[in-house]
């Protein structure tokens, strides 16, 4: 066998193969099917197990780790692919909970590119993880795959595979110039992972009326939140009610944050379309939605004061953390550690989140697509926010704003690090090392 190594002899380790990944195809984000689909062909992947496909603006990440964690309890071998990464690559892809190991990821990518050079083709460094976790799913033998879209959905790679049950958890504004200028445009992306005839799950309530025509025109077995699924909220518990199920008197989610039943209520749903060849038990489900977590979404790592982390990133993220931090609300100052990318509304996320912050500690993140601290500032004086008594102050990075947020917060503040995902990883690596 010829060994990408071979070809590329600087392709030896997990860091080297993901610098040749973000290099080989002149765009990151390429939308289109036809590159990834001749590739996958190529590689012979046609999956044999369920899978289920997860897409939406907010809310994909907790329906795929409490779908992997529920599935997982119940004993079946269970492939999940997520992304982005918090911390490191191999995060996007694990077997049962456990992520891929550095040398199972060379190989799999050696794999994946001699068949894409075979086909003289090149791949978006998202294609190529995308068929890379398939690969090792089907090689690794999983009884079930969970793979969570990445934009979109309609021209995105996981598309193409054929899913045997889609979730659509949430429609609203992000990565418009790829999407689209409206949540009609948007949804239409979005429900394009629908299949005929198969379960649909949306959690999505306000469908516009073109995403009504497009759902209508896929005809799937659609089940609708408030509709064929439901939720009720009895405080200490809730029940969950659906088609073919009720599951009463349930744990809360381990996950934290005010819209985790939805997203919950969004997977038994799920489950219940697929429970002739994925059945769980009710104490599968228990154990499952204890167990579930996810860094990065309303993750407290501190209670004095009081440290949350969240990705939140778009202006519906930030209304929902805007939602979790009102019904926290400490004695004390909330201090933002706040730092976005440039293409992100950033005027969108202020004005959904401003009322809840006291004191904004603003930067950039390492990435080519950052803004820079001084535009954000601009940004939330055009919000209103004064840089008065120190209201708004800007550190050359993340870390340093986090650091002089713990110098400055007392036991009854709080600290809340959000704005994307770079943000959350660069002090959620610094919190490790503390």
């Amino acid at each position: 066998m010829i060994r990408s190594s071979d070809i590329h002899p600087s392709l030896r380790s997990l860091s080297d193969w993901l610098a040749y990944l973000e290099a080989i195809h002149p765009k990151m984000i390429d939308m289109g099917l036809e590159r990834v689909s001749r590739v996958k062909e190529q590689l012979g992947l046609n999956p044999k197990f369920p899978l289920i496909i997860v897409a939406g603006t907010n809310g994909k990440g907790s329906v795929c780790v409490i779908l992997e964690a529920v599935l997982t309890r119940a004993g079946y071998r269970v492939g999940c692919y997520t992304s982005p990464h918090l911390l490191r690559y191999n995060e996007r892809m694990r077997i049962n909970k456990v992520e891929v190991d550095d040398e199972s990821l060379c190989r799999v990518f050696e794999r994946i590119n001699e068949a894409r050079e075979s086909c003289h083709i090149s791949l978006t460094f998202f294609e190529f993880g995308t068929l890379a976790a398939m690969d090792w799913f089907i090689r690794s033998e999983v009884e079930v795959a969970i793979l969570e879209v990445g934009l979109g959905g309609r021209l995105d790679a996981v598309n193409v595979f054929s899913p045997d049950c889609s979730i659509v958890t949430s429609i609203d504004f992000d990565h418009m110039e790829y999407l689209g200028d409206s949540r009609e445009k948007i949804g239409c992306e979005k429900v394009a992972i629908f299949r005929k005839g198969k379960p649909a799950v949306c959690a999505e309530t306000d469908l516009p009326s073109k995403v009504w025509q497009q759902i209508n025109q896929i005809d799937p077995d659609l089940l609708l939140l408030n509709k064929q699924f439901g939720y009720v909220d009895k405080l200490s518990q809730w029940d969950y009610w659906g088609p073919k199920d009720c599951r009463y008197s349930l744990p809360f989610p381990a996950l934290r944050g005010q819209k985790q039943l939805q997203n919950a209520s969004t997977c038994l749903a799920a489950l219940d379309a697929l429970k002739a060849i994925l059945p769980v038990t009710m104490q599968n489900i228990r154990d499952g939605l204890s167990e579930a977590i996810i860094p990065g979404r309303f993750q407290v790592v501190s209670t004095y004061p009081m440290i949350v982390l969240d990705v939140a990133h778009n202006p519906a993220a930030a209304s929902v953390l805007s939602s979790n931090l009102a019904a926290t609300k400490p004695t004390g100052k909330t201090y933002a550690v706040f730092a976005m990318l440039a293409d992100k509304d950033i005027s969108g996320v202020v004005s959904q989140i401003k009322q809840q912050i006291d004191v904004w500690l603003v930067s950039s993140v390492h990435s080519e697509r950052a803004a820079t601290a001084d535009y954000i500032c601009s940004q939330l004086y055009d919000a209103g926010i004064s840089a008065d008594k120190n209201g708004v102050l800007s550190f050359l990075n993340v870390i340093d704003a986090f650091v002089f947020a713990c110098g400055q917060a007392t036991k009854n503040d709080r600290i809340c690090v959000f704005g994307s995902f770079y943000t959350v990883g660069d002090v959620l690596r610094h919190w490790k090392t503390l």
